[in-house]
Parts: C-alpha cells; structure tokens; sequence
C-alpha cells in the first residue's frame, strides 16, 4: 500500500495482524487523518507517517514489516515483540533483500544457499532451536525479535525497542489474580475480532480449554454461532498409547468434558501415519530447514484440514514459557544441567556429524557460548529469592529459545496453508507482568501454572484444572517407526545421498539398526525420540537435496 502525505510517498509491505487497530485508528484521526479502508495497514502506514520510529512503542500484534520513506530515501523494517512472525534479510552488493521466508531471499540474484561451521552448529547443535538474529544459511539473518531497523545510504542499522524488564512486583496475591485474568481475558477477545471464519484448537488441556472458555463465551455474548473447535488425533492412538512422565494421558476424555461444558461445535482431525511420513517433506520447505519431524508435518496437515472450513485458530501456545509449565522448571536435574533442558543430547549430537567435519566443528563449545550469552541477558534484582531468581533464567531461555522454536512452527506449518494461527498468551503486556511476579507465586500450591491454575478454578471443570501438562499429542503407532525406518534406510543405501557428506553414515546405521536406541536421549524437547530422530534425519537429507547448500569449513 502507498499513501502520498505531505508531498512525501510512503509504501509498506506487511505481514501480520494489529489487535489495537481501532484505538489507532480514533488516535490518527484525532491527528487529522482520514481512512479510505479498514484495513490495519493503512492504520499501520499512516501511524508510522505520524510516529516515525516510535510506532513500533504504539503496536499490539504480530507482524513483520518495512515501510518506504521517499523523501529520506529510507527503510523501516520491524519485527513483533516475541517474532510471532518472521523477517529475513541479507546484504548483497549494496541491496537490502528481505522476505518472510528464506526461500524469498535464495531466489534474489547472487545470494548462495551455504553452509559453514556456525550453520552447523545451529542446525546440529542447537537445531530445530536457533540463536535469535541467525539462521544456518551463511550470510542471512532474521531481524530479532522487538527489534527495528533503518535501511539508507549509510548501511544498516538495528535497534532493540522492546524487551522484559525485571521489577520489584508489588501486588498482593489477590491483585495479581486480578489483573492476570483482566491481561488474559483483554487478549483473547483482542485476538478473537475476525472478519473471517475464525475457531480454536481445543486439546483439553488447561491452556486451550482457557482460550476456548473466552471464546465460547465471546461468541454467546454476540450472538454468534456456537464457537466451532478442533482436536487433532491419530489413527489407532487409542490402542496404542503409552503413558510417560511427559505425555500423561490423552486428550480425548478431557475434550469430551470441554465441549459438552460450552456446547461447542467440535471436529476431530484423524490423520494416518503415512501422511505424516509423507508431510516431512512440505514441513521441511515451510521451515526451509529441518524441523521437529512429524510435530511439524502433523500440525501442517493439521492447519490444512481445517483450511476449508475456517481461516484463523487462536491456541494455547506459549502459556508453559510464561507461566512456568514445562518439566525442566521443576527438574533439579534440568536446572543444573548448565545447557539448554531440551536439548541435552550434546554427545550424541557431536557423534552424528561427519568425524571428517566432527574434527573441526565442536558443538558443545558453541552451545556454552550461546548459552552463557543468553543468561548474561538476565536481570535479576538484589530482592529476588534464589528460587525466583534461578527460575528468571530458566523463563528467559526457555522464551528466547524453545518459545521462539514453536512460534517459530505455529506460524510456518499454518502460513504454508494460508491459515493464521493466533497465540494470546503472546501478548506482550500478559508477559511483562507475569514476568515479575515471585516464582513461588507463580508457582502456587507447587504445581506448574499454580498460579493459572488458581485463577481458572472457578470457570473451568476441576478435571481440567486439574490435569497434568500433556504436550501436543504424537502419534503411537508403530507403523509410524517402520515408515520412517523405511524412508531413512532407503536414504542410506544409496552411499552418495548429501546426507553422508555432513553426518555419520556409521552412526546413522546404528540408529537405525537399534531403532533409533543408539541415540540415547531425545533429540529435542521430550518428544523427539526414536521414530522423531529417524524423521529428522530424513528432513535433513530432504533439505540438502533441495537446497544444496555449498558446505564451508
């Protein structure tokens, strides 16, 4: 869109979603300006028009964008606060080249799809994670998250405009109750304004029957049809599931007792296991590298079942990084680590590599140093208890990082169906006071989400409140093993596919051979196990058939 104001044109190029658009909108035209749309990027333009860089202090979204100013012959690009969604840029001879996906930028004239040794300790050591601002491309970037950036004739220049400040927190636990339900409730319904079909996905755990409650009950207040919900689930998981520490019960039962509750319209999406397998290869270009093998190709078919019938989801993601509901902020084992708690497998991650590239690419040496990075990052004030204090930089790796790595799918596996997916407790104004608030607040009662927990009890059923975290639900049956078992053994058997150029053929073939118990640990998070190994393994092959990247060492 252009916009010509005072003799000045000014054009931008967006992706994303304003939730503030309507007080922006009464703000500009208090300053004079008319609308010839309602759309949010002529809000978005004409705020910038008003603000100048400032704008980026005045937005509540997701977005990624940059706007022409012909009269400064100038760039304005920014980032969301949390990078919901993406920006990525490189520099090549004297051209500012951006997109929102990789892919984009590989197609400009003259830029190289390279790999060197810090891609590979992204892509191995830290992968499907990654360090904010770098991906494993040599010579691209993402704009990091909250941040901004001016491009001109004096090269390019990058700003932080937003990120967590550590406070003394006042409130009592009453207040905070209080205005951690206003800060959720305000969210939701900002996100729930569609001029589209619009629903959730409802896994009956406590953070989407959270997000479903609202919504339902937005739809009641209305007068709109009864709020439509989506589970997803796979063949034959009911004979086969298998209860672990992580992965507690299944999800069918508690659905059941949410949708009765709010008389939603409720669908079940029933994928097989060779569409999964099959998947990997699209989830793979959506990401443009490697990702979380069938957590990724699983919600990709996920988004694209549900396509037809509406266009936006609001989730529950992210509510564990913000309120504390994953196992490692509970786990002495995880908290003394001195690593990232999911990603653990350091030498079995070093094994995996070409022992012809192992020799000079040391994996655990760059994971120290990004992990030490990120903790210098911290603030932690001198009225900190060691718990709250200890549990700050637990939080802020696990939202810089393993947030940043599903936000990061979210929008990926949904964007490739053009489907939108929209995650509440995200905001921004949410994360910055429950950010402050004493872990053992947070933590009420000692359970994950105590806090949470202790807000919703009396909206949503004991069963509900109650119910142990079960991550997004993977598939259990074995056929999927052989599958991918199959796929990464034919893969193998041709002794020159890319894939033994970069890893260990010996190593792979041992995997494979035990089923993927070789690899003792999972590869990523708690759910990257035996058959997620293999699949990953095959992702990466996909990926250096399709990319072919040039390796630098």
């Amino acid at each position: 869109m252009s916009v010509k104001y005072n003799n000045c044109t000014y054009s931008i190029v967006y992706n994303g979603q304003l939730y503030n658009t309507n007080e922006l909108r009464e703000e500009l035209r208090e300053n004079g300006f008319e609308f010839e749309t309602y759309s949010d990027t002529e809000v978005l333009l004409k705020s910038y028009i008003l603000w100048g860089y400032e704008v980026v202090n005045k937005l509540n979204g997701i977005y990624g964008f940059a706007i022409w100013n012909d009269a400064k012959q100038e760039l304005f690009v920014a980032r969301d606060h949390f990078g919901v969604k993406p920006f990525y840029y490189t520099l090549n001879n004297n051209n500012f080249v951006f997109a929102s996906e990789i892919k984009a930028i590989l197609k400009f004239p003259g830029v190289a799809s390279k790999l060197d040794k810090q891609g590979i300790c992204e892509l191995f050591g830290l992968g499907p994670a990654h360090t904010p601002g770098t991906v494993a491309f040599k010579d691209i970037y993402e704009l990091k998250p909250g941040h901004f950036g001016i491009y001109n004739s004096s090269g390019l220049h990058t700003e932080k405009y937003w990120s967590l400040v550590s406070k003394h927190h006042e409130d009592s636990l009453k207040t905070t109750c209080e205005k951690t339900r206003f800060l959720l409730e305000d969210s939701i319904r900002r996100q729930l304004v569609s001029d589209v079909p619009l629903c959730t996905f409802l896994s009956g755990g406590l953070d989407s029957s959270i997000i479903t409650l609202y919504a339902a009950n937005y739809c009641k207040d209305k007068n709109l049809d009864n709020l439509t919900t989506y589970s997803v689930d796979y063949k034959d998981n009911d004979k086969n599931f298998v209860k672990t520490d992580f992965q507690p019960n299944s999800d069918n039962y508690y659905i059941d007792i949410m949708k009765n509750k709010l008389g939603t319209n409720h669908k079940v999406v029933m994928l097989d296991t060779p569409e999964l397998a099959t998947a990997l290869k699209d989830a793979m270009i959506a990401r443009d590298l490697p990702g979380m093998a069938d957590v990724d190709s699983s919600l990709l078919l996920f988004c694209q079942n549900v396509k037809p019938e509406a266009t936006v989801s609001l989730t529950g993601e992210c509510s564990d990084e913000i309120f504390g509901g994953y196992p490692w902020f509970f786990r002495e084992d995880a908290l003394n680590s001195g690593t990232f708690p999911w990603s653990i497998a350091l030498s079995e991650r070093q094994q995996l590599l070409n022992p012809v590239i192992s020799k000079q690419v040391n994996l655990k040496e760059y994971i120290d140093y990004r992990y030490y990075e990120s903790l210098r990052d911290v603030q932690i004030l001198d009225e900190d208890s060691m718990e709250t204090a200890e549990k700050r930089k637990i939080s802020h790796l696990t939202m810089n990082w393993f947030m940043q790595t599903l936000l990061d799918r979210s929008d990926r596996m949904a964007m490739y169906n053009g489907f939108e997916l929209r995650v509440p407790f995200c905001d921004y104004r949410l994360a910055e006071y429950v950010w402050n608030i004493p872990w053992e607040m947070k933590a009420l009662n000692g359970r994950e989400k105590g806090l949470l927990r202790y807000i919703m009890k009396d909206l949503l059923p004991e069963e509900i409140v109650d119910r142990k975290k079960s991550p997004y639900p993977k598939t259990w049956n074995p056929t999927y093993l052989a599958t991918v078992k199959q796929m990464l053994t034919k893969i193998m058997v041709d002794k020159n596919a890319p894939i033994n150029n970069l890893l260990n053929r010996e190593y792979i073939l041992e995997i494979l051979a035990t089923d993927g118990k070789a690899f003792s640990r999972p590869w990523f998070g708690q759910l990257m196990t035996g058959p997620q190994l293999m699949a990953y393994l095959c992702q990466v092959n996909m990926w250096l058939e399709k990319y072919q990247p040039v390796i630098e060492i």
